[in-house]
């Protein structure tokens, strides 16, 4: 049975209310953010990708969180206009919350229930390790800018490692599978 995340409360950047539901039967990407990660270039390739593919039903969605060596300082202000000015980013943003340990957001709490294992990840976890970081073990989230995709039934289809760039041919086959499905 799939977790209904479509009910999960959300706060978008702007501080208005949402929820997964105004985007159900499209595809989702959601995407944990950070505007001072060494993968914060990514922006770029989440907005293409979203340009690509968002007349088809596709969606990125943005949630900054400050999990991962304090890599997101800024207040949702800060954060939106660094989006919008350097990245020229688009898609969806949220309110920053948080993707790992007690004060996890629910969304993130049913997203890892739903996939405990990201595509790929062994070899950034130990890349981590090398520049002597501790990572998070399975399930948690990884590090900034992991990647859960969502299919049009609101069921998590996908998830992929930190690393793995937008527009790299797995997701982006992933993302056309999804599309492809009604």
């Amino acid at each position: 049975m799939a977790i209904d995340l479509y009910n999960i409360p959300l706060t978008r950047i702007d501080g208005t209310q949402a929820s997964l539901s105004e985007y159900a039967g499209k595809v989702l990407l959601l995407v944990n953010t950070a505007s001072k990660c060494g993968l914060t270039p990514q922006y770029e390739g989440l907005e293409a990708l979203y340009t690509k593919y968002k007349g088809d039903g596709f969606v990125v969605l943005g949630f900054p969180a400050n999990n991962f060596a304090g890599q997101e300082p800024g207040d949702d202000a800060e954060i939106k206009s660094f989006c919008s000015t350097s990245y020229a980013v688009d898609f969806p943003m949220f309110s920053k919350i948080s993707v790992a340990g007690d004060d996890k957001h629910p969304l993130y709490a049913a997203l890892i229930q739903a996939q405990p294992k990201a595509q790929s990840s062994e070899a950034f976890r130990e890349r981590l390790k090398g520049y002597g970081m501790t990572p998070n073990p399975e399930p948690e989230v990884l590090w900034n800018f992991e990647k859960f995709l969502i299919g049009r039934d609101g069921s998590v289809i996908a998830r992929f490692a930190p690393d793995s760039e937008p527009l790299d041919e797995a997701i982006v086959r992933a993302v056309e599978a999804a599309l492809s499905t009604q």
